[in-house]
């Protein structure tokens, strides 16, 4: 039981007790710095239910809690606030049931629970990956690994977007000016070399738009008369009709793009359970129409067109499938969803990462499937993102200024390693071991940048401050780490002895760590509720600079007796520990030298 659980318990009883009434709940906060106390209880709330003076009402809880809770030491009532004094002893046997517990703060999950499908990623295969997918990627698998965390069953997934005009002006752009290269051929990843002929097709376009209202035709019609874009419609129209050239061309450059994005997620330490492929799910949904159209979900209008009225819900009429019979992407969502479900039985909810510009189509999406009658509507979730911008502007895919994923992954190793030769701290590295290590550097100064930031904010990314090896950033964290990693090294003891509550004397700086060391549990299933990477990031730097006060104002492997040698090397490796598992919730490797 924790220790709010205990407090709150007796602050019902010493309520009751006292004041003969019943209170309903118990609100707790940190203790301010400059005030004695381990734990705080406001009084404020409960002049709802007992009438009087809130420091005299303070007084007399603090007294029935020193006499009838045997962790509680002493008190002291500032204005409406109990601050709590907790004794040594009591943080001495938490730290001493936790420390050797390697996944401390992580639940095994519950084989009875249903598990949860996280989508993220989900690319157009026209183009690489970039700056905007990466928080995409990166917001989507570190949501993954804390919902693992919490206990709960996790599937990772993506639906890639391989049909549609677009592909096909990669794919006509290709076959007009390609000579038939190659990925091979060019020494090119093959989602550099298609995304190549996407801003290529782009070029040609407006050059022939140009070329046209020079020749008279209006701006309008020359766009949509522009004969490099009429091929790829008529491409498009060939591929819905299987035609067995276009499909090849279709299947290859689509190949060399899935290559290209299975080396970036290596590089960028994601992976996925099960592909979901829009040209195999752009037709499901369709049979859910007609099943909505007889419940009522649905209408018809007389042009034959069907939609869902969500006026009720403050929202507005819906399209879900055209005059004509097609499908929208609302329909492909809901066939989508119900195939997930079909397909993994055991789900019960599901977690989009897409962007914040999305948030409409999300909301219709829910709400759509919870008309349709499926329970586990209940349980999606739209993981909304705002931006990446650079100190540079805005990109632009098809003109080709985009911030390619690849490109910065390789650019914050070499970041990583200009600084670290600045500072001289890799005495006696071989070349590997310094390339490995600038990688392990430069990839968690941008994923910690990235996932520190509550996902709803947009974000200024800037490469330089992300590699500081001072403040709020992935290098402070990993050094501290490594910092650590030293200490155990030199440490000639044995780290799983049993300390003895009454035998060990608790200074203020190791108290406020175990203090900190006590949240993690509580904040990995915060996170998890909240789907933010952000809490994870911010305790970890929270508990890194506690640790740090610590280690500067106390000798750790000089301590005056060896208790309190075997006490503070423990507990050096139980803030390491958590370092680690928390980074491996954000996908951040920790080296163990730096």
């Amino acid at each position: 039981m924790g220790l709010q659980d205990i407090l709150s318990k007796h602050v019902v009883q010493a309520v009751k007790v006292i004041y003969n009434q019943e209170l309903p709940t118990v609100e707790f906060q940190a203790t301010r710095k400059e005030f004695a106390g381990d734990i705080t209880v406001v009084i404020f709330p409960m002049l709802r239910v007992i009438k009087g003076n809130p420091v005299q009402i303070g007084a007399q809880i603090g007294q029935y809690l020193v006499e009838h809770v045997a962790e509680v030491e002493g008190y002291n009532v500032i204005k409406g606030f109990l601050n709590v004094e907790i004794k040594a002893a009591y943080f001495i046997q938490f730290f001493n049931s936790i420390k050797a517990d390697a996944t401390y703060g992580f639940t095994s999950p519950d084989p009875e629970d249903k598990a949860i499908m996280v989508e993220y990623s989900s690319p157009n295969t026209n183009k690489p990956l970039h700056l905007g997918h990466i928080r995409n990627n990166l917001l989507g698998y570190s949501v993954s690994e804390i919902l693992k965390a919490s206990g709960k069953k996790v599937y990772k997934t993506q639906i890639i977007n391989d049909r549609g005009i677009h592909i096909c002006k990669s794919m006509i752009a290709w076959k007009q000016f390609g000579q038939g290269e190659t990925p091979e051929s060019t020494g090119l990843k093959g989602d550099k070399l298609v995304g190549n002929y996407y801003v290529k097709f782009d070029q040609e376009y407006k050059q022939e738009i140009k070329q046209m209202i020079g020749d008279g035709y209006p701006e309008e019609e020359a766009k949509k008369q522009a004969p490099i874009f009429k091929a790829a419609q008529d491409m498009l129209l060939k591929w819905e009709a299987g035609d067995p050239e276009t499909v090849a061309l279709w299947e290859k450059m689509n190949q060399w793009v899935y290559d290209g994005f299975d080396v970036t997620y290596k590089n960028l330490g994601v992976d996925f359970d099960k592909l979901y492929y829009e040209s195999e799910t752009y037709l499901l949904g369709k049979e859910f129409v007609s099943e909505g159209l007889k419940t009522g979900v649905f209408f018809k209008k007389e042009d034959g067109s069907v939609w869902c009225d969500l006026t009720d819900e403050g929202l507005d009429e819906k399209l879900v499938l055209r005059s004509d019979g097609t499908a929208v992407y609302m329909t492909q969502d809901i066939g989508t969803a119900i195939q997930r479900v079909k397909d993994y039985p055991d789900v019960g909810g599901m977690v989009y990462t897409v962007g914040n510009e999305q948030e409409y189509h999300f909301k219709v999406l829910f709400l759509i499937i919870k008309k349709l009658g499926f329970e586990w509507a209940e349980n999606l979730y739209h993981l909304s993102y705002g931006m990446v911008d650079l100190p540079s502007g805005k990109m632009k895919s098809r003109e080709g200024t985009v911030v390619d994923a690849d490109d910065l992954i390789d650019e914050m190793a070499a970041t990583a390693g200009e600084i670290s030769e600045e500072l001289g701290k890799l005495d006696g590295y071989t070349e590997t071991e310094k390339q490995d290590l600038y990688k392990v550097i430069g990839l968690g100064a941008l994923k910690y940048y990235i996932l520190k930031v509550d996902p709803k904010k947009r974000i200024l990314f800037d490469p330089k401050e992300s590699i500081d090896f001072q403040g709020n950033t992935g290098p402070f964290i990993q050094y501290t780490y490594a910092r650590i990693q030293s200490i155990l090294r030199k440490a000639d003891i044995d780290v799983a002895m049993e300390l003895d509550p009454e035998n060990v004397f608790l200074s203020d700086k190791e108290k406020a760590l175990i203090k900190q060391i006590q949240l993690f549990e509580d904040v990995v299933q915060q996170a998890a509720t909240n789907h933010s990477p952000a809490l994870i990031a911010n305790y970890t730097y929270d508990l890194v600079k506690e640790f740090n006060s610590f280690y500067q104002n106390m000798s750790i492997l000089g301590a005056d007796t060896n208790t309190e040698k075997v006490f503070r090397v423990q507990l050096s490796q139980t803030v390491a520990n958590i370092i680690k598992n928390a980074f491996s919730l954000l996908g951040i490797d920790v080296p163990k030298r730096m």
